[in-house]
């Protein structure tokens, strides 16, 4: 039911705003603190979409080997699993700071709320990225107890490149969702016309990181790390055409999960070495 690899995609960028409030390497209970919070708040999250949308699923060709539409679980199980999983969130929410737990209720509502987006807005790709935005601003406030503008930015960040892949996901299920009148951006306007929305969208996303590390300060580790990342955002754009969609979970998973390990990793590297100097 909840795919733990789905969470290479916001655990890294979580990670990553913890380091750029640091600016170098947290505590480790801070990391700690902040590694339990996203397993709670992830687990939750799609527990809840998996309930939510269990009758979609169950009539999705592509969807209905999921553990509820078998009847692998029960609705009570997952329910259960849900405030189970909320709990562990805000809990490690107030082990980190005040301020933490007092938004730790509005980051579960945003969260819960995505699953419900597709039954009235196309824009429901953009709300499934101010989700896992929460990740890297969340982590900021763990850190800092504290906003700015430097957790915004990089969850716009998130927001246009997670949206810019998920529309190129749900390519796939465009006939499903025009029969069940489920809203997407490939429904709205076409599977050619998404793809072309989703290369503007990760062109953006480039744009502002870009931005950000030159006003933070990175260097060159950065700065190469993100080329590469524009590398493997092109590759994932061809992998898909509008008449051949067969790679398209290649798209979603495996270069995006490396996509977002790779930038962590070379910022990281690049605020430590900063901070030895």
């Amino acid at each position: 039911m909840v795919k733990i690899e789905h969470t290479i995609f916001a655990l890294p960028f979580a990670f990553m705003g913890a380091f750029f409030a640091a600016r170098g390497f947290p505590r480790p209970a801070q990391i700690g603190w902040i590694l339990l919070a996203m397993v709670g708040a992830r687990s939750a999250a799609m527990a809840f979409n998996r309930l939510v949308d269990f009758s979609f699923d169950a009539r999705n060709p592509r969807t209905a080997n999921r553990a509820l539409p078998k009847k692998q679980l029960t609705r009570g199980f997952v329910i259960a699993f849900i405030v189970l999983s909320s709990a562990v969130f805000v809990f490690a929410a107030s082990r980190l700071n005040r301020l933490s737990l007092e938004l730790s209720p509005l980051a579960l509502g945003i969260v819960f709320f995505y699953s419900y987006t597709k039954r009235f807005t196309w824009l429901t790709h953009l709300f499934l990225g101010i989700s896992l935005a929460c990740a890297p601003i969340g982590a900021w406030i763990a850190i800092r107890g504290s906003i700015t503008p430097v957790p915004l930015i990089l969850g716009l960040v998130v927001v246009l490149w997670v949206a810019g892949f998920d529309v190129i996901y749900s390519c796939q299920d465009v006939e499903f969702d025009r029969r069940e009148s489920l809203n997407s951006i490939p429904r709205r306007f076409g599977v050619a016309a998404a793809l072309w929305f989703s290369a503007i969208l990760h062109l953006t996303m480039l744009i502002i990181l870009g931005f950000l590390f030159w006003r933070e300060g990175l260097g060159t580790i950065s700065f190469l790390g993100l080329a590469i990342v524009g590398l493997l955002i092109a590759y994932e754009h061809g992998l898909v055409r509008p008449t051949d969609l067969s790679r398209a979970n290649t798209a979603f998973f495996t270069i995006n999960g490396w996509i977002s390990i790779l930038l962590f990793a070379t910022t990281m590297i690049d605020l430590l070495w900063n901070g030895m100097k």
